[in-house]
């Protein structure tokens, strides 16, 4: 049965990306016919909940990014594994969709809660993805694992019976690149949504016309980043989120290209 309005949606949320989270946010409710309710998914309120228990090595002035103690390896962002307790904070209930907090929405989330299939459990853009840059956004390591980027969009169909197994205490015991590779689940019920829905800046097919913009290597207000693709979009949508921010002209060089 398709879902119907209104829908939950939860936006990673880091204390280095506030602005990120908001154009995220923004951007969808500027799309969308109805209003949905959005929560950022912020890692020290889980904590607190102790809903979030695993062994964390939080940033710091001498080591800026997270470290994950059971995977042996850094964190990106707060929501690195916490997103995968969305099932769970449902209470294993209707859909709900994750989304990562580096996004721009350019088409009504309805569309993509349209595709929900009851016969699959969780459902993500398949991406055959092979980062080229060892490092991603403010100097993060880019973490190799099987599946990457399928998680940072997902539709889960919180009550579906596999789902269960997505417990609070799986969350906090396996090592991060189990969770991302779905390990509670068999193939069969891992669904795929078209490729606009996830559609990775320098990655995805110039030729799709993106209904989410995933800046997975580092939004437009990074440096290095200010003219990639849809880089216009994201400033448009950041100023109209109240944030006093101009985009960088281009290099005279860049210019003459384009």
């Amino acid at each position: 049965m398709t879902p119907a309005p209104p829908f939950m949606v939860y936006v990673g949320w880091d204390a280095n990306q506030i602005r990120a989270c908001r154009v995220a946010e923004d951007s969808l409710h500027a799309r969308a016919a109805t209003r949905h309710e959005v929560r950022p998914l912020i890692l020290a309120q889980l904590v607190r909940s102790e809903l979030y228990t695993r062994p964390t090595i939080w940033p710091s002035i001498e080591k800026p990014g997270y470290w994950d103690e059971i995977s042996q390896a850094p964190m990106s962002t707060g929501h690195a594994i916490s997103r995968f307790l969305v099932p769970a904070l449902r209470k294993y209930q209707g859909w709900a969709l994750f989304t990562d907090g580096d996004v721009l929405f350019r088409r009504d989330v309805a569309e993509l809660f349209a595709l929900a299939d009851d016969s699959k459990a969780v459902q993500v853009v398949q991406h055959n993805y092979a980062p080229r840059n060892l490092a991603k956004m403010e100097g993060h390591a880019q973490t190799q694992y099987l599946r990457k980027n399928w998680s940072s969009v997902m539709l889960f169909n919180c009550e579906h019976p596999s789902n269960l197994a997505l417990t609070v205490e799986l969350v906090n015991t396996v090592p991060g690149r189990d969770l991302h590779r779905f390990c509670w689940l068999d193939d069969s019920q891992i669904g795929a949504l078209p490729a606009e829905w996830n559609w990775l800046v320098g990655h995805s097919e110039a030729s799709i016309d993106p209904a989410i913009v995933h800046f997975t290597e580092g939004v437009p207000d990074m440096p290095g980043y200010e003219h990639c693709a849809y880089a216009d979009e994201w400033y448009a949508q950041a100023r109209a989120s109240a944030y006093k921010i101009r985009q960088p002209p281009k290099p005279a060089a860049a210019e003459a290209l384009a």
